[in-house]
């Protein structure tokens, strides 16, 4: 048993992480960060839940690339094949759940 204390975790580089969990092959992770990430595609399908912060969520949708801010609280899932990158604005806190060794 573990209690964590997201609003307090911090890393020292961007998209930093803490391990939670790996259940049969699927990862929960707690990044920390605030710095952009990179244009990606996961192998697998990821939920991308925004804890403290602020995130605009780039995504591509029938080649058109579109955002939306996403604030603490909500979530995004990216299903097989969405292509998407996040932006911090300032510090953010982030729950990511996805397939291990997944970009």
């Amino acid at each position: 048993m573990e209690i964590i204390r997201s609003r307090e975790f911090t890393a020292n580089k961007a998209w930093g992480a803490k391990d939670i969990a790996n259940m049969n092959g699927v990862t929960t992770r707690l990044h920390w960060t605030d710095k952009p990430y990179i244009w990606h595609v996961n192998d697998g399908e990821e939920v991308f839940a925004v804890l403290h912060g602020v995130v605009n969520m780039f995504y591509k949708q029938n080649g058109e690339v579109n955002s939306i801010i996403l604030n603490a609280g909500d979530i995004f899932f990216a299903s097989v094949g969405t292509e998407h990158v996040a932006h911090p604005q300032g510090e953010a806190r982030i729950l990511v759940i996805e397939r291990e060794g997944s970009i």
